[in-house]
């Protein structure tokens, strides 16, 4: 049958399969709200319902988010789409210029906004030409808002029905969509369809990849403007699993405790979320085994060390991947086959240090500088080029050209290595590479090694100019609380895996390294700040 693959379906699905699972949210306020995906749905419908009647919305339109992690977060997800328009996540962490341009660019016609970031979106509105309806989320009672005009969220609900009906939508149309972050420019805009939303999501839950079912409880830390939360939203209603999200509470104690308390299986989050609540697993070890069986990381490359010491540590696996905001984001998964449990201990956390193989409906390749397909030997480096069922066919306004080659592959900008079993390996970023004397050195592998050195909490490796050899690596180092290291006793711990032109130039110390709007080190920054002498 010609069964149309849209979001409609995923929560129509969570409420006839699985109606009395339970939504939780530890809110801004840090009260705890409960509901189920019975109550989840019927609210949807009412906030979709009043999107129409109250503030017109249309099929295509666009309406923003800018908000924390939780229940009415997921409602919009569902009524947006629902009421055929087009939910936008907004990053709360970029720039107000950049995000006033993003919202002009989508030319968002009303943003859901968060009370607790009334503050955060004031300056952004000052840069807007045309302001777009503003909804406050989680309003307290008597609260002032500099913001004039502004719809309460819970008064607009109370203007839908619950008997509305989904708007009818064909699957290829958007569903939702999100920017880039603008490392190397402005944001760029990247459109989810219906049906690639729902694909992704099917396949996302399988054994192979995150291996979700009814029977576990998520904690989703990964933001909901983060490539939609990873699509966990419409995962965890499709594999009936508790859904429970931190909102503004990311401290790694906080995130601890929510594990604690929700008895929490499976979580998400980028490196620097584990690297904190790994130390304070350590620090102040739960009286309590958690029930967490493994975590899963996404957005940079986790480091090998890490992955070890939470399985030596506390018996909790890693679950590692690979992804994009252009890609939906998962295309490759990195989990143990058969054939690897013969290998030693030592060699099985370099296999989960690998991003991993493809998963079903992409496919990716490696592209040499000379435009020839490299050969999958492990060794052969390159640039990722991926093409498949969810991966984006055309930034939002631009010019394909500019994103695909000839033959409609996407070039990922990322840049290394598959092997013969198909595990790919990240070794970096086109613009983030270092050239030195005529060889490439790889910016992550050094980071990933220092990270492992016991001293240092966090490592970011750029290039600086120099006059004999071009480029040069320099390695920022942040260093555990009351540990240190020297310039040759780094120089010692490398050298067992690289070559001495592989080395940093320098070793500075610094309190923190800049992150982008998605927590990955911001390496555009680093280099500016290097440039004006300001990287401390």
């Amino acid at each position: 049958m010609n069964f149309p693959l849209t979001t409609h379906a995923i929560i129509e699905y969570g409420n006839r399969v699985f109606p009395r699972k339970e939504v939780v949210s530890l809110m801004p306020d840090g009260q705890w709200h409960r509901y189920t995906n019975a109550d989840l749905y019927r609210r949807s419908k009412k906030l979709a319902s009043a999107l129409i009647r109250r503030l017109g919305i249309e099929p295509g339109d666009r309406v923003a988010s800018f908000a924390w992690n939780h229940y009415q977060h997921l409602e919009i997800y569902f009524a947006i789409p629902g009421a055929g328009a087009v939910c936008h996540p907004l990053n709360i962490r970029l720039s107000a210029d950049q995000i006033a341009f993003i919202i002009q660019h989508a030319e968002d016609r009303a943003v859901f906004l968060d009370a607790s970031l009334i503050h955060l979106f004031v300056p952004i509105i000052s840069r807007l030409k045309n302001v777009p309806q503003i909804i406050i989320i989680n309003a307290s009672e008597g609260m002032e808002c500099p913001i004039p005009n502004i719809i309460l969220y819970e008064d607009l609900m109370t203007q839908g029905a619950e008997d509305f009906e989904w708007v009818e939508v064909d699957e290829n149309q958007a569903c939702a969509m999100c920017y880039t972050s603008g490392t190397t420019g402005d944001p760029k805009g990247v459109l989810y369809s219906h049906r690639s939303t729902y694909l992704h999501a099917l396949t996302s839950m399988s054994p192979n990849a995150a291996n979700l079912s009814s029977s576990d409880r998520l904690l989703s830390i990964c933001p909901m403007f983060h490539v939609m939360a990873w699509g966990f939203p419409f995962i965890c209603l499709l594999a009936g699993g508790v859904m429970v999200m931190p909102s503004r509470h990311l401290q790694p104690a906080m995130l601890v405790g929510i594990m604690q308390k929700e008895k929490i299986t499976v979580a998400n989050g980028v490196p620097t979320i584990w690297m904190g609540v790994y130390e304070e697993l350590k620090l102040h070890p739960p009286k309590e085994k958690l029930a967490l069986r493994e975590f899963m990381v996404g957005g940079s490359a986790c480091p090998a060390i890490l992955i070890r010491k939470f399985e030596e540590d506390f018996g909790i696996g890693c679950f590692h991947a690979w992804g994009m905001t252009e890609t939906s984001p998962v295309v490759t998964c990195s989990r143990l086959q058969q054939q690897h449990k013969e290998l030693t201990y030592e060699n099985q956390i370099g296999i989960k240090a690998k991003q991993g193989i493809e998963m079903p409906g992409v496919e990716i390749r490696v592209v040499k500088e000379d435009g020839s397909i490299a050969p999958r030997d492990g060794k052969t480096v390159g640039e990722f080029e991926v093409r498949g069922h969810w991966i984006v066919s055309g930034y939002y306004k631009m010019d394909k050209k500019d994103s695909h080659g000839q033959d409609g592959w996407f070039r990922t900008g990322d840049v290394g290595t598959i092997d013969e079993e198909g595990y790919m390996e990240l070794t970096d970023r086109t613009k983030d590479l270092i050239k030195s004397g005529g060889e490439w050195i790889s910016s992550v592998a050094l980071e990933t090694s220092l990270m492992s050195h016991p001293h240092v909490a966090e490592a970011a490796v750029i290039s600086i100019p120099d006059e004999k050899w071009v480029e040069r690596p320099l390695a920022c180092i942040v260093f555990k609380e009351g540990k240190t290291a020297s310039e040759t006793e780094f120089n010692e711990f490398l050298l067992t895996k690289f070559a001495k032109y592989q080395l940093p130039k320098q070793y500075l110390a610094v309190k923190e390294i800049p992150r982008t709007g998605v927590g990955k080190f911001d390496k555009k920054k680093m280099r500016s700040l290097h440039a004006e002498g300001k990287l401390t």
